[in-house]
């Protein structure tokens, strides 16, 4: 790949499997990228397994950690900036200034907020985070990504088809906005929206696929994002490269990403894989 980049991850960290950092950093080193991981929280797994330990970063530490980058010169040097999972509501506040004080440096890096609060109808982060993502981080973001029910939750708009994922991307109103698990008949789909278009990936379902899809599959699509290089391009390969592992993984606990690794640098090709575009201006007149 051309021009590796400096990437900052502010989110959860666990000592087994791979989820939030955990995922996130291999698939962007794979990828060529320096990645610089901040947890936001530390467990020994994901909270999914029985008996899992660990606790939420504190907010005076995660501070103290953001701060010592901008000591330290990091900031300076940051070419993009990717948030997930949060510890706390109070988290926010501090990602929100470390992404202002990046941006304020003169190399306007990328934003990308993954939201990951919650699934299947349900929320799973800690008290008011997702009103704090909502009120501090989403209007700072260049990029967003989230499955139908946390874009659906954020715009008040619920999601259960293509063309709701559409009204609820443009609610949003951000640059460029990401909505995963979209029903599309026997199919997932993968939409990302622009101002005037929209690109549908769609995939097979895979019955069983461990935790981390997520995470793995934004890290994927903004590694390939903050080179500049097309979109189309960037989501197809984050698509193809994040079903592969999956599929891969069907029924397990964790992904095989370290089994699979290969796939995140060269892509499978996907049997039953689509790319649609959608010319949002024409929708828009009828």
């Amino acid at each position: 790949m051309s021009s590796p980049k400096a990437i900052l991850s502010v989110q959860s960290e666990v000592v087994t499997g791979h989820v939030g950092n955990a995922a996130a950093r291999f698939a962007l080193q794979r990828l060529g990228h320096e990645v610089w991981a901040v947890p936001t929280v530390l467990l020994s797994s994901h909270a999914g397994h029985k008996g899992f330990a660990g606790e939420a970063t504190t907010a005076p530490l995660l501070g103290k950690l953001l701060d010592a980058l901008g000591t330290q010169g990091r900031l300076a040097e940051t070419d993009a900036v990717l948030s997930g999972y949060l510890g706390s509501a109070e988290q926010a506040a501090l990602v929100a200034g470390v992404v202002t004080r990046a941006k304020a440096n003169g190399r306007t890096p990328l934003y990308c907020l993954d939201t990951a609060f919650g699934d299947d109808g349900r929320v799973y982060a800690g008290p008011g985070v997702a009103d704090a993502m909502r009120d501090l981080l989403l209007p700072l973001a260049d990029i967003v990504r989230g499955n139908a029910f946390e874009i659906g939750t954020l715009s008040g708009i619920e999601i259960i088809d293509v063309d709701t994922a559409i009204l609820a991307a443009a609610a949003l109103a951000r640059p460029i906005v990401v909505v995963t698990s979209v029903p599309v008949d026997d199919e997932l789909g993968t939409l990302l929206a622009t101002r005037d278009r929209a690109l549908l990936a769609t995939t097979p379902r895979i019955a069983a696929p461990p935790h981390g899809a997520g995470d793995l599959f934004t890290a994927l699509l903004f590694g390939h994002m903050v080179t500049g290089g097309a979109v189309d391009t960037a989501l197809q390969s984050a698509v193809r490269s994040t079903y592969h592992i999956l599929a891969a993984s069907d029924g397990a606990h964790e992904m095989a990403l370290i089994a699979e690794q290969a796939a995140l640098v060269e892509p499978p090709d996907l049997v039953g894989f689509a790319l649609t575009a959608i010319d949002l201006r024409k929708r828009a007149h009828g």
